[in-house]
């Protein structure tokens, strides 16, 4: 029987000398459910988050350790794209009848245009990306919210998804097995009744 680990959403990962930050996505390729990468941002937003190939994992350690040092972990691809888009013109993004729109009124000439930053998750094309607090839909509305993936060490297979059920008397988290999930990411719904 092939050995499974647990890809938690904010879980800590570790370069080989030393931490390098959290996972705040897991990429996938939605039909046949095998990861490829895992979104790994810097502590406190200290720097671009990066694509990590599931290859550069070491599973056999309990942390989550990647087979790479800091420096290494720096060259890695981009996790995301920030472009800035041609501005608005006139007064800084307000529009009218915005109340702070009104004391800027005589400095439109003085701003100009004034780009706006638009952020892309940078996914490989035909996969998609699975983030922490996701909502999760039962048949019969909504379960809950992803924590992460279970998934086979070897394949990259997801095997089960981790849930994170809240409601008026508390919470639990329960690994739900991939056949009862009819889709991961998009919309993550279930094949089954809340009761189930």
């Amino acid at each position: 029987m092939s050995e499974t680990s647990q890809l938690v959403l904010g879980a800590e990962t570790f370069c080989s000398d030393g931490a390098c930050g959290e996972i705040t996505g897991i990429v996938l390729d939605p039909v046949n459910r095998v990861v490829s990468h895992v979104v790994v941002e810097p502590k406190h937003r200290q720097g671009l988050g990066r694509l990590i190939p599931l290859a550069l994992f070491d599973f056999s350690t309990p942390e989550l350790l990647l087979t790479c040092s800091s420096a290494e972990f720096e060259t890695l691809d981009h996790a995301e794209e920030t472009v800035l888009l041609p501005g608005t013109g006139g007064r800084a993004a307000y529009v009218a009848g915005q109340p702070l729109s009104q004391p800027y009124s005589g400095l439109g000439d003085v701003i100009g245009n004034v780009p706006q930053p638009e952020t892309y998750d940078m996914v490989p094309q035909g996969e998609v990306e699975v983030r922490r607090d996701e909502r999760v839909e039962a048949t019969d509305g909504r379960v809950g919210t992803i924590r992460g993936l279970v998934i086979d060490q070897g394949s990259g297979q997801v095997t089960r998804i981790l849930l994170h059920e809240h409601h008026l008397w508390g919470h639990r988290d329960a690994a739900l097995p991939v056949e009862d999930v009819a889709a991961i990411a998009n919309g993550n719904r279930l094949k089954t009744a809340k009761h189930e």
